[in-house]
């Protein structure tokens, strides 16, 4: 098990003509013999524990001060970076008030970015990718015919979420695809690529989580019990330390959704 050592400084950026304060929270992993426990089947790998730590620029929380806030784009990035068992810099960043240097370093102002060698990458579909690229060991990487398998959840829960009329069909669509994805876990899982978890997962299950605690909160529904293999795979991810190492408070995920509840 990886035990995550947490220091919080304060670290000025500054740019031309203007500085801002940054809350810069790190991030480094070590390894020690716990007692074991059930989790996923996870590869071998050389801790990195001496590698210097990627530059990692997040949401902060919107409820509660210095935490990561409710991003489910950039909990993909982290959850790789810890898949990949690297040392980071959390720099959290408050989207309310967004500091110039962020928009030095991305001029479109936003978040997850992530340092890697002396250069800025944003997007989380590119960053995983290069992250791969450049960590290829543990392998997360997909086989291109599994890769888009539940991807069209998150849409559909979207859908639903924003839905003011019971009779519109949004809840079904959502339930097709849930369907859909238990059938898939039925026979290829317990995981996307099966045994292991891959890339597709890490990117689904935060967007999974949302859904969870998005419905729940504003629709009071949950993922039916019918469908047990999806509620096995929700339940195992989300008890992954990595998962748990990244996720967003409850309290934002239901603030972040308030405004396309109730807009």
């Amino acid at each position: 098990m990886a035990v995550l050592l947490r220091t919080t400084t304060c670290a000025t950026a500054t740019t031309a003509g203007s500085s801002s304060t940054l809350l810069a929270t790190t991030f480094r992993r070590v390894r020690r013999l716990l007692p074991a426990r059930a989790s996923p089947p996870r590869r071998a790998f050389t801790a990195r524990a001496s590698a210097e730590p990627l530059e990692v620029c997040a949401k902060a929380s919107i409820t509660v001060p210095d935490r990561l806030g409710d991003c489910p784009f950039t909990q993909r990035v982290l959850l790789t970076i810890e898949e990949k068992n690297l040392p980071y810099e959390l720099k959290l960043v408050d989207l309310a008030n967004k500091p110039d240097w962020l928009f030095t370093i991305n001029p479109e102002g936003k978040v997850p970015i992530v340092k890697l060698e002396d250069k800025w990458v944003a997007d989380s579909d590119v960053i995983t990718q290069v992250l791969e690229e450049k960590y290829p060991q543990p392998s997360l990487a997909t086989p291109p015919e599994k890769a888009s398998i539940g991807s069209k959840i998150f849409s559909t829960f979207i859908g639903f979420v924003k839905s003011k009329d019971t009779n519109d069909g949004t809840e079904q669509t959502l339930l097709s695809e849930l369907t859909s994805f238990d059938s898939y876990l039925k026979d290829n899982g317990p995981f996307i690529n099966g045994g292991t978890i891959s890339a597709a997962d890490l990117s689904l299950a935060p967007k999974l989580y949302h859904m969870e605690i998005a419905l729940g909160h504003y629709k009071n529904w949950s993922v039916p019990d019918a469908l047990a293999h999806v509620k096995t795979y929700m339940k195992t991810i989300f008890s992954m330390d990595s998962f748990v190492n990244t996720r967003g408070l409850p309290e934002d995920v239901i603030a972040g959704w308030r405004s396309k509840v109730m807009g």
